[in-house]
């Protein structure tokens, strides 16, 4: 069972069920051309907050052998997406001017979209050069991404576009993440299922 924090903040709470420490394995299952990479990985992801209207997520991976080889990295932030008003923050380290904005959950509920959910951004970004901002919703314990911009510095490997898809699914947090890359169209690359730790 799912338990929302009593002291998180009210845009926080369609989000909620994503908070914690979630461990688990998964599959890498990509083809380009004649090359067919397959291999399990272990996970473990983070969702915090510290008191913001804004989930922290990290995440490391590594592949299931003996020295537990590490696979990859990434951290980033997810909030509602709505439109900006005076009390909201920024840029950069401006404080807002008037009160907080939607700390009630009676205002957050106006945010819903014309499916019933909320719209979501969530900004990725990798430490080999690659950085995501996917657009989405999140529809009770399902959220569905497509990346809006992909930047990727000049170092950086070959990558246009993403879509990943998280849900809870009887308290294991199961996620599928499709890429665009290195010439391919849009296909399936990785898919986990994650146990609650923390």
């Amino acid at each position: 069972m799912i338990e929302i924090p009593t002291d998180l903040p009210s845009e926080l709470v369609p989000l909620s069920w994503l908070i914690g420490v979630w461990e688990g394995t998964g599959v890498l299952d990509y083809a380009i051309e004649d090359e067919h990479t397959e291999l399990e990985f272990g996970q473990r992801v983070s969702f915090s907050h510290d008191d913001q209207a804004y989930l922290n997520y990290s995440s490391t991976t590594w592949i299931l052998d003996e020295e537990k080889t590490p696979l990859a990295a990434e951290t980033g932030y997810w909030r509602l997406s709505r439109k900006l008003i005076e009390g909201d923050q920024g840029p950069a380290m401006l404080p807002g001017s008037g009160p907080r904005p939607f700390n009630t959950a009676q205002s957050v509920e106006t945010l819903r979209n014309s499916n019933g959910a909320f719209d979501i951004d969530v900004s990725v970004i990798h430490p080999d050069g690659v950085s995501e901002l996917y657009l989405g919703q999140v529809n009770g314990p399902r959220i569905d991404l497509a990346t809006d911009a992909v930047l990727r510095t000049a170092g950086a490997k070959e990558y246009t576009a993403a879509t990943r898809l998280y849900g809870l699914v009887e308290n294991h947090l199961l996620w599928a993440w499709d890429i665009a890359a290195l010439g391919q169209e849009l296909r399936t690359h990785a898919s986990a299922r994650l146990a609650k730790v923390e």
